[in-house]
């Protein structure tokens, strides 16, 4: 009954996610990475290079490239969150929403978030009653955290100083894992979590702190031109959320039994091993800089 379910819900016909996601995602265990951190470094930086001249070509340059940066982005991470998802209409929905905020604005993407989701609903009723819940439920959970999250970006690029914004943003998101990284690698001894990600420390934790502060004070004063306080809260806050973020992605990798979400982006593993920390960021620093403007 299984594999017949199998043949009719490309998403999820059995009782559990891992067997939906472990089986198209199990050749990403066999990546190896040579550093003690768990990434190939030279191609790592490398990656980030072309990543931050496409961004920043997009935010100053091009905006349209943004949009589809984002779109990118989000249809490659449903595709990664569920391998085995072959329904194009659910990840095209995904592609759409960035373009959609970027054209329409928070109601265009609303409308499409919406969209999305009824398509989902009404694609399954007419599947298999088998695994129905949890078809949808994961489906929904992709188009969110991969799509949804990430479009919140497009929205604040459209505030004023918007480019600034989202260019702060994503230098916190970067310099709160690089700094992390090159602590932890040096001075980690005490895991903060060591069943759900052992290499992250609180030693690494503390760089990441202590060098997104100062990179969110030299934003606020160079940048974006807000207090520097606000500079060093906005900081913590991406710090604290990138983390949670970061996290949340090493439990459902770990439920379903994979190193990595993929294996696109060299160095840094799949698209959402890259934008885990960033989709929590930017929805966190759009609601921190509407909360600066308003408060004045």
């Amino acid at each position: 009954a299984g594999e017949q379910g199998r043949a009719h819900d490309p998403l999820v016909t059995t009782g559990s996610l891992r067997q939906v996601l472990t089986r198209p995602l199990q050749r990403s265990t066999e990546h190896k990475a040579p550093s003690r951190a768990g990434r190939n470094l030279p191609a790592a930086v490398a990656v980030a290079v072309v990543l931050i001249g496409a961004l920043v070509t997009g935010l100053f340059f091009v905006p349209l490239v943004l949009a589809l940066l984002a779109g990118t982005a989000a249809g490659i991470g449903v595709w990664e969150i569920a391998r085995s998802l072959t329904y194009k209409g659910v990840q095209i929905a995904a592609v759409l929403m960035p373009l959609a905020a970027f054209f329409g604005g928070a109601e265009a993407l609303s409308m499409a978030l919406v969209l999305a989701v009824t398509l989902v609903v009404v694609w399954r009723a007419f599947g298999p009653k088998q695994g129905m819940m949890l078809s949808i439920m994961g489906s929904v959970f992709a188009l969110v955290w991969a799509s949804f999250l990430l479009s919140t970006a497009v929205l604040l690029y459209h505030s004023p100083d918007g480019p600034h914004k989202v260019l702060t943003i994503i230098l916190l998101a970067v310099s709160s894992d690089t700094f992390g990284y090159a602590v932890g690698v040096v001075w980690g001894k005490h895991p903060m979590a060591r069943k759900i990600s052992p290499k992250k420390s609180w030693e690494g934790f503390a760089g990441s702190v202590g060098g997104a502060v100062v990179v969110g004070v030299l934003c606020a004063l160079f940048l974006v031109e807000m207090p520097w306080w606000q500079g060093a809260v906005l900081a913590v806050a991406i710090v604290v959320v990138a983390t949670v973020g970061d996290f949340s992605e090493s439990m459902i990798k770990r439920e379903i039994g994979i190193k990595d979400m993929g294996t696109l982006l060299p160095g840094h593993g799949g698209v959402m091993d890259r934008i885990d920390s960033i989709v929590f960021a930017v929805i966190t620093g759009y609601v921190i800089f509407e909360l600066f403007t308003v408060l004045g």
